[in-house]
């Protein structure tokens, strides 16, 4: 099975890494938005690297899985990448591989990492002890990164196409219907669609968007019935990413429980999880614009809808960057949203 097959709407990408695979350089700068795939190809590419040949098909299923023992990840524990988790990755980067072949450091939002913290990977990154290869996640090149990027092998991750999306997950076996929904409300993240598809109340869930607009009659009454009814849906909405985290605490557990916890990673394992609960939340609100302006799109030219409904929401999602108050934030974009018959 090829092990690429998991990378979505990334083919320049995934021809790059396999034209790498045979004469790996020291460092890649995989750049692109979240939810473009650069972890999951970076593990891919790992799988390729590490371990003795004999046994491909056990080092491509570890690395996959983020658990062979010559794929080392870091990511911040906090907000940004700090001077002292860049000397971890300088200690690290000083020892040689477990086992045959190359020892692959993926660090993961690199586009956090403080400047201090660049400039002690410098030379790691520059001139790596032995057969390591570096692989730095990140979403942008800011300006105090650029002397890093220009020491790595850039490779681009642009956004995954929903149609790409939807295409992949029925190749997968899921619906072309709820696959097309999935891929819409994924906002174009792979990982995002592929939960969507798993979690039983999301139709119900883009049904009460898509329904919203024909429930307005002016009131403030029928908004705050609307604003309640779809917050406690948006609660619910986490359980299929609590699910998905509680296998990694499990898997964690494990992983202790043979090798001690000293440098486990349960800590950024934890950081990770509320990063992604939070912006799990965030990326459930704009579903829902992305529905609203969907369902107004297909009533252009009938009573009620008008290219105004469109700034309105483009507004919403401006203000939603800025982490408002969420139950105000709907009220007041409900109050201003017209009615649709129908």
């Amino acid at each position: 099975m090829d092990p690429f097959d998991a990378i979505v709407g990334q083919q320049r990408a995934v021809e790059q890494l396999r034209s790498a695979i045979h004469a790996p350089v020291h460092a890649y700068l995989f750049v692109g938005p979240r939810g473009s795939g650069k972890r999951r190809a970076a593990a891919r590419f790992a799988g390729e690297l590490v371990g003795d040949d004999d046994d491909r098909a056990r080092n491509r299923d570890l690395a996959a899985r983020e658990e062979h023992p010559d794929l080392v990840i870091f990511e911040p524990e906090g907000n940004s990448f700090r001077v002292e988790e860049a000397e971890a990755v300088v200690v690290e980067a000083s020892r040689s591989a477990t086992e045959a072949g190359y020892k692959v450091i993926l660090i993961d939002r690199f586009h956090d990492a403080t400047g201090e913290a660049a400039a002690k990977l410098l030379k790691p990154i520059e001139e790596p002890a032995g057969a390591i290869v570096f692989v730095l996640l990140s979403e942008e090149v800011p300006p105090e990164h650029v002397t890093i990027a220009s020491r790595s092998t850039r490779i681009d991750f642009p956004s995954v196409p929903i149609g790409s999306i939807a295409e992949a997950l029925v190749r997968r076996g899921i619906d072309p219907e709820t696959a097309d929904a999935a891929a819409r409300g994924s906002g174009g993240d792979v990982g995002r669609a592929e939960l969507l598809v798993s979690d039983e109340a999301f139709a119900a869930r883009r049904g009460l968007w898509w329904n919203a607009p024909t429930q307005l009659d002016g009131s403030g009454y029928a908004v705050s019935e609307i604003v309640m009814v779809i917050r406690d849906a948006v609660d619910e909405a986490q359980a299929p990413l609590d699910a998905r985290h509680e296998l990694d605490v499990i898997a964690m557990d494990q992983t202790e429980e043979l090798t001690g916890t000293r440098g486990s990673g349960r800590r950024a394992m934890e950081a990770r999880h509320k990063r992604e609960a939070r912006l799990h939340r965030t990326d459930e609100w704009r579903m829902g614009l992305a529905t609203l302006a969907h369902r107004y799109r297909e009533h252009l030219g009938s009573p009620g809808a008008d290219l105004a409904v469109f700034d309105t929401l483009r507004d919403a999602a401006d203000v939603l960057d800025r982490n408002p108050n969420e139950e105000l934030w709907l009220t007041a974009l409900l109050l201003r949203l017209p009615r649709l018959l129908g």
